[in-house]
């Protein structure tokens, strides 16, 4: 069986990331920083970065999986996962003030997660 520690030292950097989008998430637009006309590129940057992170994240849980599986399974759960995480982000945003939901931020969810799970499947064949 598999220790405490171990698996925190897998998971602990995916369930951080997932924290910390959820906050961001469930904080109301009125308390959102204002970047001018770099709004919607910050904040859509910031999606797409926190996903690639939380993409790269599922990755590194994913590998030590017991018997290890394939690369090709590994990296497409970590994807899937991603994007399940950035749909149920979206339906959170529901129940904020001033927040609503947009399949426009869970298609960049994705493509930052795509882009943090290819990262994390190259960085980890060396």
């Amino acid at each position: 069986m598999e220790s405490w520690l171990r698996f925190s030292q897998r998971w602990g950097p995916a369930l951080a990331v997932m924290l910390v989008i959820f906050w961001a998430s469930g904080t109301s637009s009125r308390d959102l920083p204002q970047f001018g006309g770099w709004d919607t590129l910050f904040k859509k940057g910031g999606h797409a970065l926190g996903y690639a992170l939380l993409g790269a994240a599922y990755v590194r849980g994913l590998r030590g999986e017991r018997p290890a599986w394939p690369r090709g399974r590994v990296l497409g759960l970590a994807l899937g996962l991603a994007m399940a995480y950035a749909l149920t982000d979206e339906a959170h945003q529901l129940l904020t003030p001033g927040r609503h939901p947009a399949l426009s931020d869970v298609a960049i969810d994705t493509a930052g997660a795509a882009v943090g799970v290819w990262l994390a499947g190259r960085l980890g064949r060396r």
